[in-house]
């Protein structure tokens, strides 16, 4: 009976500790709804700091509630830990987020230069085909192919729709085939002009996923574990930060 008594006990506790959970979820939500019903909330979970919870945003920002929905916060958290000191909560979140959103992206809607030899490892960038740093980074791209990293260009125009380097980008991702919009990559990155052309492509939806997860400028590299890392780098630098020699 004693027993018996101890598994109610439980199961009444996670039903309750399961509907607060649901509770402060919904009135996270509605407050934020009632605040300005044009926030796009994606999801809201608890966070290892009692009381508060980590609000997602579509748009790929964090911000953080009171369990009562009404105190918010916006800004990184972050925590004390005994081996690695002070640690980025928000940012931990931010390179789980790029992983999923990055994982979404076709492999073939990407220009792609594969490592020689075993992949080491792969490096996701977002690039401008007329920003500077971004040809600059270009040159390094054989380096890090040597060394055994893949790169794989995204599209971000910085100027946006209607410029003429997002046109310009439009025209190398409608290359027929993935070697023909290598070698329309490869002659832009050099100085050269490319004809244009029209069909239906990804550059507009790369550009926007770049902002979602937090590319604010070009070149903007992101590793595997979702790490971004904005600006140019050499690639004996970037190998030595993978642990690649």
């Amino acid at each position: 009976m004693k027993r018996t008594t101890q598994w109610v006990v439980l199961l009444v506790s996670l039903v309750f500790s399961v509907q607060v959970l649901a509770d402060a979820r919904d009135v996270i939500r509605e407050q934020l709804y009632k605040a300005d019903s044009r926030i796009p909330v994606k999801s809201i979970e608890p966070t290892e700091m009692s009381s508060v919870y980590e609000v997602a945003l579509e748009s790929g920002e964090l911000i953080y509630a009171h369990e009562s929905g009404e105190y918010f916060m916006v800004g990184h958290l972050f925590r004390i830990d005994d081996q690695q000191g002070l640690v980025n909560v928000t940012e931990q979140t931010q390179n789980r987020m790029r992983v999923a959103a990055l994982a979404e992206v076709p492999p073939e809607h990407m220009i792609t230069y594969p490592a020689k030899g075993e992949r080491q490892a792969t490096l996701r960038i977002f690039t401008d085909v007329d920003c500077p740093y971004c040809r600059q980074m270009h040159d390094e791209v054989e380096a890090l192919n040597d060394m055994g990293i893949e790169v794989s260009y995204l599209a971000f125009p910085r100027g946006g729709p209607n410029t003429a380097t997002y046109r310009t980008m439009v025209s190398i991702w409608c290359g027929e085939t993935a070697e023909e919009r290598s070698q329309l990559m490869e002659r832009v990155k050099s100085g050269a002009t490319v004809a244009e052309k029209s069909c239906e492509n990804p550059v507009f939806d790369q550009f926007v996923l770049g902002q979602r997860i937090g590319v604010s400028g070009t070149p903007a590299m992101v590793l595997e574990d979702g790490t971004l890392i904005p600006g140019y780098m050499p690639a004996a630098r970037i190998g030595q930060m993978l642990g690649i020699q």
